[in-house]
């Protein structure tokens, strides 16, 4: 047997020294104890960032505003003749727009209390791409708007303040997000969405983005598939709520990430749940007779069911978080 003390001479011609025969007494490489931590770092190099104060600030205002333009529709959906931006003569719009507006307040108020972007993306595509098509939709339609002179001040003023409210946001919904961008915008990856969800997602996104920009181009022919009557201007502004819910849906199956959808997934059961009471107060203007009556419901149906399952998969992996640890740790 060799002992080794320093580094092979050159071997001999014809001579082989066998690898196991050898004792090597040189220092061995500095190792390190494996820890599982490190791969997750070396994988994930650039820190995921918390949510900048702008972005949050932008959402807690936009949160406010869409709780009281719910209010004025929701509660009093037959006053819209003095305290809403335009007259919406049909009692049952007007729940539709309010239950969505109060819908929305899940979404932005669950975003900004985030405290990471990853957790708060979800919402603004969908903010951003509503409030845009809405502007359009109010300067297309801007004579239908309480601006008249001769209506009461406090009738202009809400009008006034809806045109406002959808020139700036947009706006300050771009700059707030360079602001993060210039941050970082890392995420990290959890839980991925059950393959079911994710099918469906689909399939509202494209239901809903075809539908809504059916009634935001042609919305006198669109019409004819929404189950209660709506005029031009109604149409439109349901159509922004669907191209709204529609890049939700979308962005929500490319994120695929049962912690990251969230505020989306507590805003469909809240719009379900909403719409349903709706449906209660207002259902006699559908026709029940007719096929798409019952397709709204069932649209209605397939909107919260997947919130529902995606906030019981994210509770129960906080259940469950825990205990997976401790058995690794073991």
């Amino acid at each position: 047997m060799t002992i080794r003390t320093t580094p092979d001479p050159t071997p001999t011609p014809g001579h082989v020294t066998p690898d196991d025969d050898v004792i090597d007494l040189r220092d061995p490489p500095t190792t390190r104890s494996h820890d599982p931590g490190d791969e997750a770092a070396d994988a994930a190099p650039v820190p995921e960032r918390d949510l900048v104060p702008s972005v949050r600030a932008i959402l807690f205002v936009a949160a406010l505003l869409v709780f009281l333009a719910g209010v004025q529709l929701f509660l009093f959906p037959l006053r819209t003749d003095e305290w809403f931006a335009w007259t919406i003569a049909s009692p049952m719009t007007a729940v539709f727009l309010g239950a969505s507006y109060w819908s929305a307040v899940a979404l932005e108020l669950t975003a900004a209390r985030a405290r990471r972007w990853s957790d708060a993306r979800i919402a603004i595509p969908a903010v951003f791409v509503f409030t845009t098509v809405t502007l359009i939709v109010t300067l297309v339609h801007i004579d239908k708007f309480h601006l008249a002179r001769e209506l009461p001040d406090e009738t202009n003023a809400v009008a006034w303040a809806w045109i406002g409210v959808y020139a700036v946001v947009p706006v300050l919904m771009i700059a707030a997000v360079i602001r993060q961008r210039s941050t970082s915008t890392a995420i990290v990856d959890h839980q991925p969405l059950p393959r079911p969800v994710r099918g469906i997602l689909v399939a509202e996104a494209v239901g809903m983005l075809a539908l809504g920009t059916a009634l935001l181009v042609a919305p006198t022919w669109a019409d004819g598939a929404w189950p209660w009557t709506l005029t031009p201007l109604t149409a439109r502004a349901v159509g922004a709520w669907l191209l709204g819910l529609g890049v939700a849906a979308g962005h929500a199956h490319l994120v695929d990430d049962v912690r990251a959808v969230r505020p989306l997934s507590i805003t469909a059961v809240v719009f379900g749940v909403l719409q349903a009471a709706a449906l209660l107060r207002f259902g006699d203007e559908l026709d029940w007779g007719s096929v798409s009556a019952w397709a709204y419901v069932a649209a209605l149906v397939v909107i919260a069911v997947p919130g529902i399952w995606t906030l019981a998969v994210d509770l129960r992996s906080h259940e469950t978080g825990p205990s997976r640890a401790l058995r690794r740790a073991r």
